[in-house]
C-alpha cells in the first residue's frame, strides 16, 4: 500500500517510537499512584517528556505542559476552561470541528458570541480581519495554525501580536503543524497551544496535549483521581494536576518522547523540506491534467505537505475508492471535519480528495499516485 493519508495520522513511525512504547508496556507502573520503582519510573518519564515538549514548543514552564488523549480533548479543555458566558470569540472558516463544535456549544449554552473570518477562492484569510473584528467584549482568538484541507498556513506570529496588543487570549490548534513547522509560544505570543502526537509528531495515537504560556487560569474540563491531595473535595489548583484527572497514557507518552527526540535530532526543517518536496513533486505532475482542480494556495512559501484535488465532477469518495482498490493508494476523501472550508471552496457536495505526504514516503510513491490520478481522469 502507498500511504498518503499522513494528515489523518502518520502510519509509519520511527523505530525508536515503536521500541519506546514496547518497553514502556512492560516496565511502567501508574504515575503518582505508588512509591515503588515501576510507578516512580513512570513519574520520571512523564516529567522528562513535559520538559522535552516545553523546549520543543517554547513553553516557558514545563509543568504547564498538560497531557491529553488528542488535540480534540486539548481544545475542549482550553476553550471551555477559559471562555465565559457572553464573551466574544474570533475564529476562522479554516477550522476543524475540534474548534468549531466546542465554540458552537458555548454559543448555544453560554451565549458566547462568534465572529468567523471568511476565506478567498484559494482558502486564504485576510489576517487584518482579526484586528478589525475585535470588540470590547472580545475574550479570545481561537484558530488553526494550518488548514487540514488545503494545507494553507496562517501567520500565527502576526495574529499573536494582534492578540497581545489587545490583551486577548490566543489559542492555537497545531494539529497539522506540530512536528512539521517550528513553533515558539513566546515568540509567537501564543497563550495556549493544542497539539496531537500521532500526526506530524510521528508518535502514538491517543497522545497529545496543551501548553499554557503564563498565568492563565484554565478551569478543569474533567475532575477525578490524581494520586495526590486525595482528601480535597475539588480538583487540585496546581498545574499539571489541575487538568490531568485519571491515569495518563504513560505508554503513549513514552512513544511521544521518543518521537520528539527523533524530530529534534533529525531537524524539523529537514523533515518539512523533504515532505514539501514530495508534495510539490506530486502537484507538478497533476496540476495540468485535464479535469483536475487543486485547492489551496499551492504556491505559498510556507504550507503543509498537502495537495487536495477533485477530478471533474466525480464524487471524491468514488475517486478515493478507485485509488484504494485499483492502485493500492490510501488517501482521504469527503469533508475532512472542516465544513466551513468546504463551503468556502464550493466543495460541500462533492467533497475533495486529500493527498498528504510524510517523512517516510518516497518520490516513487508520489509518481505512482500522480499516474493513478491521470489514468482516473
Amino acid at each position: 500500500m502507498i500511504y498518503l493519508d499522513n494528515a489523518a495520522t502518520t502510519m509509519k513511525k520511527p523505530e525508536c517510537v515503536v521500541r519506546a512504547v514496547t518497553e514502556a508496556m512492560t516496565t511502567l507502573g501508574n504515575a503518582s499512584r505508588g512509591a515503588h520503582e515501576s510507578a516512580l519510573g513512570s513519574n520520571r518519564l512523564i516529567y522528562r517528556t513535559r520538559a522535552e515538549l516545553a523546549d520543543f514548543f517554547g513553553c516557558p514552564v514545563s509543568r504547564q505542559v498538560i497531557f491529553t488523549n488528542n488535540s480534540t480533548e486539548a481544545l475542549n479543555i482550553a476553550i471551555n476552561g477559559t471562555i465565559k458566558e457572553g464573551q466574544h470569540v474570533i475564529t476562522t472558516c479554516l477550522e476543524h470541528n475540534s474548534v468549531l463544535r466546542p465554540l458552537y456549544r458555548l454559543q448555544a449554552e453560554r451565549g458566547v458570541k462568534l465572529s468567523i473570518i471568511g476565506a478567498d477562492e484559494k482558502g486564504c484569510v485576510d489576517h487584518d480581519d482579526f484586528e478589525r473584528l475585535i470588540r470590547p467584549d472580545t475574550r479570545a482568538i481561537v484558530c488553526t495554525h494550518a488548514s487540514n484541507l488545503t494545507g494553507n498556513v496562517l501567520d500565527i506570529s502576526h495574529i499573536g501580536r494582534i492578540a497581545e496588543k489587545h490583551g486577548l487570549l490566543f489559542i492555537v490548534d497545531a494539529s497539522q503543524t506540530a512536528g512539521s513547522l517550528a513553533v515558539n509560544m513566546v515568540n509567537d505570543r501564543i497563550s495556549i497551544l493544542c497539539f496531537t502526537g500521532h500526526k506530524s509528531m510521528m508518535g502514538p495515537q491517543g497522545t497529545g496535549g496543551l501548553c499554557i504560556n503564563g498565568d492563565i487560569d484554565v478551569r478543569p474540563f474533567k475532575v477525578g483521581g490524581t494520586g495526590v491531595q486525595s482528601f480535597l473535595t475539588e480538583q487540585p489548583e496546581e498545574y499539571p494536576t489541575r487538568l490531568e484527572a485519571g491515569t495518563l497514557n504513560g505508554h503513549g507518552i513514552a512513544g511521544l518522547s521518543a518521537a520528539a527526540a527523533f524530530i529534534t535530532q533529525t531537524g524539523i526543517q529537514k523533515i518539512h523540506s523533504y515532505e514539501m518536496n514530495l508534495a510539490r513533486r506530486f502537484y507538478k505532475r497533476v496540476k495540468d491534467i485535464p479535469g483536475i482542480k487543486v485547492y489551496g494556495d499551492i504556491e505559498a512559501e510556507e504550507r503543509c505537505p498537502i495537495v487536495t484535488l477533485n477530478i471533474g465532477d466525480l464524487d471524491s469518495a468514488v475517486v478515493a475508492d478507485e485509488l484504494s482498490y485499483s492502485y493500492g493508494i490510501a488517501v482521504r476523501a469527503g469533508a475532512h471535519c472542516a465544513p466551513l472550508m468546504h463551503r468556502a471552496l464550493g466543495t460541500e457536495a462533492q467533497g475533495a480528495v486529500r493527498f498528504s505526504f510524510g517523512y517516510y514516503n518516497t518520490p516513487e510513491e508520489c509518481d505512482a499516485a500522480a499516474s493513478a490520478v491521470a489514468e482516473i481522469a
